[in-house]
Parts: C-alpha cells; structure tokens; sequence
C-alpha cells in the first residue's frame, strides 16, 4: 500500500490548495457569507482521517487479502481488456456500495459525515469521514480482488475515482450539455449532496452516472427546485468534526438500546437511516410522501 500513499501525499497538497483558492474566491464574490467553519471542520476531518489512516488495511479489511489469496485470475494493468473491466467493474461497485450508503443505516453512520455541509464547495468533496474504513466498505469491492486486481490496484483505483469526484463538489459549474447522459457531472452531484425531497437519494455514480440511469435513481438537477444541502435530520451540525463523526453512531447506540425486539434493533441497524417502529422517522420515503422536511432542518 506504499504506492497509494505515496499518491496520496503528492495528491492532498493540490487538492487542499484548490479547495482554499476557491473559498477565497467566493468569500469575495457571492452575497451568500462563505461558511469557513464547515471549511475548517472538512480540514480537521481530513487530519483525524490520516491520522487513522496509519491503521493498516490488512487489520481493518483482512479480507482483501483473503479474497486475493484465492481469486480466480491474475488481472494484467498491461492490457486494454483488464483496465476497461477494472474501470467499469469499479464504477458498478461503486455504485452500489454509495447507494447502500445512503439506504442502509450502519453504512449510513460514517458516510453521513460526506453528506453534512450545507454549502457544496471543493472543501466539502474531502469531508469523508473517520470510520468508513472500519465499517466494511471495502467489501464491496471485494469481487474486483476475485477477480484477480490486486488490493492495492483496488484501492488505487477507488481513489482516483474520488479524486475524480473532487471537481464536481464545485457549484458554481453549470449544467455540461451531452455529458449529462454519460458523466457524473456537477448538477448531477449537487442534486445528490440536495436534502429537498425531490431530490433525495439520486446519483449514486462515481465517473460516470450511467448505472444511475440504468437501475432508475437519476434524477436531474431542476430549475424551479433550487439546491437545498445538508442532512434531513436537525440533530447533526456540520461544523463540528466531532459532532458529524460521532452523533450519528451515538444515535445508533441509543436506539438499539431502545429497541423491544430484535427486529426492532436489525432494523435500527440495517433499516433505511431515519426508520422508526411507529412509521414517524425520517426515512427517503416518508419524507417523499411528506413532500417537506421537518421545519427544524430548514432553519
């Protein structure tokens, strides 16, 4: 895994300066006052994330190891057949690990954090968390090992996916005409990072947004519906690192602990984020029906 950090290093200087010019940029240029807390919370989230980062893959996703140990192939980068399988079976992966994020509660808890900030900006795109790692995420990539791409191919692969997703977290890009149909684009991802109703849970791709289109959860970005960010639930702030990070597993804990069955706390843990036994939480679909939000998170 040297390799990928060794990218990483060379990588964060960049990024973070990006990130910076463009908050100065729009510190100086729009109506709307620039939130450099929630920029100095994604900071802080990215320092405790190399901070974990030292906590090696083979404790925190043996798997990945196992799998490779008993793939089926031996995958070459040498050939246009291996990087195009490698490529696109990480785009559907992705895809359905991001969606689970969103739909099942225990991936909930650590990718929340990615979804906190009420402005999109470049600074948010590097707010991802500090327990990701540790919650089996990596599972889902798992049949890329098997089928014969190293872990490290894997998780190189996975980076420069979101390295790719970096540019989109901006704005202030307007909607790119036929790349629509085929990228995943800065409207398209704004409607995702969007808590409007309309907009909730859509554009799940990573490069490309065309599994989204394929299995029915794209949803275009709307001009009478303008980008409202940030979690449904009020409870959450956005500028404390700790808050975003630990409320959410706080809250898990608390419930299970409620919970007067052990369906009751399979759902708290494996329901849809905002299940509740009374059918009163703050699920996709209730709030789909409600059509608003609960008047505390629109403050």
């Amino acid at each position: 895994m040297d390799e990928l950090a060794t990218l990483y290093l060379l990588i964060l200087p960049l990024v973070m300066g990006a990130a910076l010019i463009e908050a100065l940029w729009l510190s100086r240029t729009r109506a709307e006052a620039y939130d450099w807390k929630a920029w100095a919370c994604s900071l802080a989230d990215l320092a405790g994330r190399r901070l974990l980062a030292l906590v090696p893959y083979a404790l925190a996703a043996p798997w990945l190891g196992w799998m490779w140990e008993h793939r089926l192939f031996t995958q070459s980068l040498d050939s246009v057949s291996s990087v195009l399988l490698l490529f696109v079976g990480l785009e559907f992966f992705y895809y359905w690990y991001h969606r689970t994020s969103h739909t099942v509660r225990w991936f909930w808890m650590a990718h929340s954090v990615h979804d906190s900030p009420n402005q999109i900006n470049l600074a948010a795109a590097y707010r991802l968390g500090w327990f990701g790692k540790f919650t089996g995420t990596s599972l889902f990539f798992t049949p890329l090992v098997l089928l014969g791409f190293t872990p490290t191919v894997v998780l190189t692969a996975l980076f420069l996916n979101l390295l790719y997703q970096f540019w989109i977290h901006a704005d202030w890009i307007p909607r790119l005409g036929w790349l629509e149909y085929v990228l995943n684009t800065p409207s398209s991802h704004r409607v995702h990072h969007a808590r409007n109703p309309e907009y909730l849970d859509a554009n799940f791709g990573g490069v490309l947004i065309v599994f989204d289109r394929l299995f029915g959860t794209y949803v275009a970005e709307r001009a009478d519906v303008p980008c409202d960010y940030g979690l449904v639930s009020p409870a959450v702030s956005s500028r404390n690192p700790f808050a975003v990070n630990f409320q959410p597993w706080i809250g898990l804990a608390k419930d299970v602990a409620s919970a007067r069955s052990p369906n009751e706390a399979w759902m708290y843990l494996f329901g849809p984020p905002g299940w509740r036994p009374d059918g009163a939480g703050l699920t996709t679909a209730e709030l789909k029906k409600r059509g608003t939000l609960p008047q505390a998170a629109m403050t």
